[in-house]
């Protein structure tokens, strides 16, 4: 079942402990399509500049992303260059440059229109609300959001909350949206705009799924979920953390429309391969890591994940 992921195509310059990496590919929908490609077929809409060549469009050839949804302009690709010195759980930015993302008004191809799955990735949610309206026969919608649009842009993005099957954000801005620093209420309250399933990603720590009364998976019972934690695999070297929750919702999704029915079953490994996704971004500076990953290492690494968690 194909993805259609709307979203950021950019270049980053990044320094880390590790060292410095300059101009890398990224951007959350390169993350998040890449990640996905590895569980289903994923379709890209996004712009770049003329700075995006053959060397870049092959990294999502290889991965045999669609890539007709990728708009071509005139000037140069969103740029994002920031630090994890101080603290590898969050960056600090020292630039960021829109360049041809500043007028960026998503364009769906005829050829996306059949897709059963929608990730509005992190951007402006006027955007995010005008591409979920033309997408109305998805079977699954989730998307991702920031502190930026939260604090500025509340009114539109409350509007995005409610036509979501899952929203993806981190704890600091579960907190931010509920306006509670108690991240089990905070979770309600997310919940209560709109989203049917909030999984809150804490970096290193794993991430945790929070079920509202209509889950898109709901129990055969009919009775009421608990959170899910899963946890996030300990690593000897973190080389970049950028991309890493993007990767993360690539590896959740992906592993989702990879499969016939949606369960609570089904979604809690979905919470594993993400977890995993995620840890594999780390290793290297941008999409380096990804672009030589096979899946036979993916699944290698989801049965460390799950012997990490088993108790017997």
């Amino acid at each position: 079942m194909a993805i259609t992921v709307v979203g950021s195509v950019a270049f980053d310059s990044i320094e880390t402990p590790a060292g410095r990496k300059e101009r890398c590919l990224g951007g959350a929908a390169t993350y998040f399509s890449i990640s996905a490609s590895f569980f289903t077929s994923v379709r890209v809409i996004a712009v770049v500049g003329e700075d995006f060549g053959a060397a870049e469009e092959a990294v999502f050839d290889a991965r045999g992303i669609d890539t007709r949804g990728i708009e071509h302009a005139r000037g140069k690709s969103f740029f994002w260059q920031g630090s994890y010195l101080e603290n590898l759980n969050e960056a600090k930015t020292h630039a960021t440059e829109l360049n041809v993302f500043a007028d960026f008004e998503p364009k769906i191809p005829d050829s996306y229109r059949d897709s059963e799955f929608l990730f509005l990735a992190n951007i402006d949610p006027v955007l995010q609300r005008r591409v979920r309206e033309q997408m109305p026969g998805v079977k699954l919608v989730a998307g991702d959001t920031m502190n930026y649009w939260i604090k500025d842009h509340r009114p539109a993005l409350k509007e995005v909350l409610k036509g979501l099957d899952v929203l993806l954000i981190n704890d600091t801005e579960t907190r931010m949206l509920a306006g509670n620093n108690n991240l089990v209420q905070a979770a309600r309250g997310v919940l209560a705009l709109g989203p049917r399933t909030l999984v809150v990603k804490h970096g290193e720590y794993g991430a945790t799924a929070f079920f509202g009364d209509h889950s898109f998976a709901p129990k055969s019972d009919g009775s009421a979920h608990h959170p899910f934690r899963a946890p996030a695999l300990p690593l000897e070297e973190v080389v970049d953390p950028t991309g890493a929750g993007d990767s993360f919702a690539g590896g959740f999704f992906g592993y989702l429309a990879s499969r016939r029915e949606l369960t609570p079953a089904i979604l809690r490994r979905a919470m594993f391969y993400g977890g995993v996704m995620g840890s594999f971004a780390c290793e290297r500076f941008g999409t380096e890591r990804l672009q030589k990953l096979t899946r036979k290492e993916i699944d290698e690494r989801f049965t460390l994940f799950r012997e990490l968690t088993h108790l017997d």
